[in-house]
């Protein structure tokens, strides 16, 4: 018996078109979501760190290091003395050089300030 080595070959054609339909509308479904992301409508929620060390933790020893000892930015022992209150405010909310501006909000800078004055 010769069977028709075509019919494996239409069924694949077959599943690829129904599954090519799924995925389009599918993806038609996702763009609705992602505009109205865009749009600023979608939910997105963040956690604000309360304390200087939680902002330190999440957003600054990457580059100012464990112990604050420095690395790609420089180290932060000591800073107190070095520069004033105004000028590391300026410097932790609008950036400098490398660092970038933004990680720690207007709000939190006066307290994240007072706690870099305390590093020894």
């Amino acid at each position: 018996m010769n069977r028709n080595p075509i019919i494996p070959f239409v069924v694949i054609m077959v599943f690829g078109i129904g599954l090519m339909f799924l995925l389009s509308f599918k993806g038609l479904g996702d763009a609705k979501d992602l505009a109205e992301e865009k749009d600023g409508g979608g939910t997105k929620t963040e956690t604000v760190a309360e304390k200087p060390e939680d902002i330190y933790q999440k957003s600054c020893i990457g580059c100012h290091g464990d112990q604050y000892q420095g690395g790609v930015g420089p180290k932060l022992k000591g800073v107190g003395t070095r520069r004033s209150d105004d000028e590391i405010k300026t410097i932790i909310t609008k950036g400098k050089n490398a660092m970038p501006p933004g990680l720690v909000s207007e709000d939190k800078a006066p307290e994240m300030v007072k706690w870099l004055k305390t590093l020894k």
